[in-house]
């Protein structure tokens, strides 16, 4: 393998564009239901919660792009592949394909209950599934610059969704948000924890950063991205707290979502209908830029076709739609798929940081070229 890909210089794209990728990969399904997750926490001072996250995130793709800058222009698998060796780094890049794969499958499966859950009761789950996967498969077929392309798009179709938080704002009671600052550091830490699979997506820097043309604003875009998520992760906990009262809030699974039921247009009833088919909108950028990291990483560990395992991947995931039909279990799944984001999108890119500065402080070499 080798370490930097080098890719085609009409596959390349610039360094704003990581900006949208990252923001994009962050705001999915989980913005609709994150309120509520961190509200179990840390009651009103949720949306301290998130500002905290967005700190945590901003410490971890510091360490990220330093780790990228030590090399020419290497992506995670080539990383890897130069610090631990051809059979260990196999294995670990192996963990993260079917870590962005089981992401994907995640992604697919929340929104197919949203959908349930709110327009199609009777909707049969392989049959959204098999449709996402068409849509996703569709558009990494076409490469990366069609996955960036879905992105900015995603982002410009589905603006004005952010506005409609207005409505729930003019019935906000400022007094479920207050006394301001009463957790605990312990009780923020897990907040910050347990939504954090809300706020993965940043960890793909790793794998689109050979694609990037002005490496050198890498830094400032991701973080441009992040914090316009943090912003809006942030400002609908502080409205959905604001709104429910606490037993309210507690037992709505989609706050966001709820709040959408009191805007009112005319000529159209039940605004959330729309919310949700749009929300596919928000969620397909997620799909494809996953999607596309995982058959990446096959092509670039096992040297496989990357269409052939686009084919095999859909296949997997429509078959993984079988397999949950009831919330409970989707719930246990998505929190199990969050404990092991955490490790490796927060804990595990620092830990490899260290461990390539201590390689090459011993060794007295740098990795560049």
């Amino acid at each position: 393998m080798k370490i930097n890909p080098e890719p085609q210089r009409t596959l390349l794209f610039n360094a704003f564009l990581v900006a949208f990728i990252i923001h994009t990969a962050q705001i999915g399904v989980g913005i609709a239901g994150v309120p509520r997750v961190a509200f179990m926490e840390v009651k009103q001072d949720a949306w301290i919660t998130m500002i905290l996250s967005g700190f945590v995130v901003s410490i971890v793709i510091f360490f990220m792009t330093k780790l990228l800058s030590v090399y020419a222009g290497a992506d995670l698998f080539g990383i890897q592949f130069d610090v631990y060796g051809r059979w260990i780094s196999t294995f670990l890049n192996s963990i993260y394909i079917l870590y962005f794969l089981l992401v994907t499958y995640v992604i697919m499966m929340n929104y197919t209950e949203m959908v349930q859950a709110w327009i199609f009761p009777k909707m049969p789950t392989w049959l959204l599934v098999t449709f996402l996967v068409l849509l996703t498969g569709y558009a990494v077929l076409g490469g990366i610059r069609v996955v960036v392309g879905v992105t900015f798009i995603g982002i410009l179709l589905t603006m004005w969704i952010v506005f409609m938080i207005y409505a729930p704002l003019k019935y906000l009671d400022i007094n479920h948000l207050q006394p301001v600052f009463t957790a605990s550091w312990k009780e923020h830490a897990m907040g910050i924890y347990k939504v954090s699979f809300s706020l993965i997506g940043f960890e793909l820097l790793m794998i689109i950063y050979p694609y990037v043309k002005e490496k050198k604003n890498v830094l400032k875009y991701s973080l441009i991205g992040t914090w316009y998520s943090t912003f809006l992760f942030a400002l609908v906990t502080a409205v959905s707290v604001g709104f429910f009262s606490e037993e309210s809030l507690l037992k709505t699974i989609w706050p966001v979502l709820s709040m959408f039921k009191i805007v009112r247009i005319p000529n159209l009833e039940r605004f959330e209908f729309i919310a949700v088919s749009f929300w596919m909108l928000v969620i397909l950028p997620n799909l494809c830029i996953y999607f596309w990291a995982a058959t990446r990483g096959v092509k670039r560990v096992f040297n496989l076709s990357q269409k052939r395992t686009i084919f095999f991947f859909g296949l997997v995931l429509i078959a993984g739609s079988f397999f949950i039909e009831d919330r409970l279990t989707m719930d246990l799944f998505t929190e199990k798929a969050g404990s092991v984001s955490f490790i490796l999108s927060f804990v595990y890119p620092v830990i490899l940081f260290l461990i390539i500065k201590l390689k090459h402080s011993i060794t007295g070499k740098g990795a560049k070229g």
